[in-house]
């Protein structure tokens, strides 16, 4: 068994063989091969070293460069904002009106830019300084710069009481102006977009109740808003005032002739209220009235009160 283990056909010797000289071979040329390189050694002349030089000196960090760039736009941006309070440079000042003022006068007058930019912005959207105080709501104008101005605005320092009363009435009749007349929508027949106009029904309150009236046949009172899946107290009370309904909008069932999967399809009413009410219909012949549902195990009085509006004796 053991001699099987080690015996090798003649191709086999041949192989290991070949395989052992390979491998003498390539290990003595390894070892022998730094024996026979050259040093070279590498010279520049003098031209080619002052170029590499020069070269070297005109590499730049970019990270460097970057940082130059943002400190630079950094300066630019806000250089005509920045307030110096440490400049000694003198303003001759004189008695001026915010209101009409153009800038080369606020300039000579030592505002900057950015806060004559606000002014004239100010101005621009209907804005009026009417008392020396409203001077200093610009943003840009320091405390220190309107302490400065103060003597040289021509304003008063407070309105007169009719002035103040007049502006009062004028802030009332733009606020009055600027409101969004109210609207009252009346869910049986509102459509989504109708609905949306109301603030606090948005898209998806919208949908949810479209579909309630679509799945019960409408509205019978504004309260059951609150059956709206999501709909939550606080919106509830925030436009219950806008809401109204119409009941004569609603389609009522005729519960006599109605089949089980019509009178089970309705929110109110299950599978057992419906079976209870056919099967009565179906022993008792027609129904004529709610008192006739009253022995019913299923319908109480508070179901016939919810359903009234939904069916009808026919």
């Amino acid at each position: 068994m053991w001699k099987n283990l080690f015996f090798f056909s003649l191709s086999q010797r041949i192989g290991i063989l070949v395989l052992l000289v390979l491998i003498i071979l390539t290990a003595t040329i390894n070892f022998a091969l730094p024996y026979f390189q050259k040093d070279v050694d590498f010279e520049m002349d003098a031209e080619t070293t002052a170029l590499f030089e020069e070269f070297k000196a005109s590499l730049v960090c970019v990270d460097s460069l970057k940082a130059a760039e943002r400190n630079s736009m950094y300066q630019n941006k806000y250089a005509s904002h920045a307030f110096d309070k440490t400049s000694n440079q003198s303003y001759e000042y004189f008695p001026f009106n915010p209101n009409n003022l153009d800038s080369l006068g606020f300039i000579s007058l030592g505002l900057r830019p950015f806060a004559i930019s606000n002014i004239l912005k100010y101005r621009a959207q209907g804005g009026e300084f009417k008392i020396k105080a409203d001077f200093s709501k610009i943003y840009g104008v320091s405390q220190d710069k309107f302490e400065e101005l103060y003597a040289y605005l021509n304003l008063p320092e407070k309105l007169t009481p009719n002035e103040a009363k007049a502006d009062f009435q004028q802030e009332v009749d733009s606020l009055t102006i600027a409101q969004s007349p109210i609207i009252i929508v009346e869910l049986n027949s509102a459509d989504t977009t109708e609905l949306m106009q109301i603030k606090g029904i948005g898209k998806g309150y919208a949908r949810s109740i479209i579909k309630f009236r679509q799945q019960t046949g409408g509205f019978a009172d504004v309260e059951q808003l609150l059956e709206i899946y999501g709909m939550t107290q606080e919106n509830y009370d925030r436009i219950k005032d806008f809401c109204t309904v119409d009941a004569n909008l609603i389609n009522p069932i005729n519960i006599n002739t109605a089949s089980i999967e019509r009178l089970k399809s309705h929110p109110y009413l299950n599978f057992y209220k419906a079976k209870q009410i056919y099967e009565l219909r179906r022993k008792q012949g027609k129904l004529t009235n709610w008192d006739d549902l009253q022995e019913l195990s299923e319908v109480n009085d508070s179901i016939i009160q919810r359903i009234k509006p939904y069916f009808k004796f026919e």
